[in-house]
């Protein structure tokens, strides 16, 4: 569920790709069409390091980066989509995702090296 706010943002960030259709986003990290049900924004740098800027990923996107990334590594390292593109894993992931329809979803699992870090 998105708020009023949330969906002011939504639309600001639509008005500003002129290019597109209207209501149809990209997703900046696997560059697929992202369906309404499966619109997910990811703080670039995360809310608990007082990050406030957003992208609209899809949700596949946005699970995956929290499944790789420690919130620290986040804030400290990967606040941009670029850097985040830069990751062997991510590359990997992309490579994978760009082959799958727009709605396409499955579970994500935490990294072994994450994992293993809690152990």
């Amino acid at each position: 569920m998105t708020g009023r706010i949330k969906k002011k943002q939504i639309q600001a960030e639509l008005s500003k790709t002129s290019y597109q259709q209207p209501g149809v986003l990209i997703c900046p990290l696997c560059d697929r069409t992202i369906p309404k049900s499966q619109r997910d924004e990811h703080h670039l740098i995360p809310k608990s390091h007082r990050g406030r800027q957003t992208k609209v990923l899809h949700r596949i996107c946005h699970r995956q980066i929290h499944a790789i990334f420690t919130e620290n590594e986040l804030a400290r390292q990967y606040n941009t989509i670029e850097q985040l593109k830069s990751h062997a894993d991510i590359m990997g992931f992309i490579e994978w995702v760009r082959l799958k329809p727009a709605d396409f979803f499955e579970r994500t699992r935490k990294s072994r090296r994450l994992s293993n870090a809690k152990a």
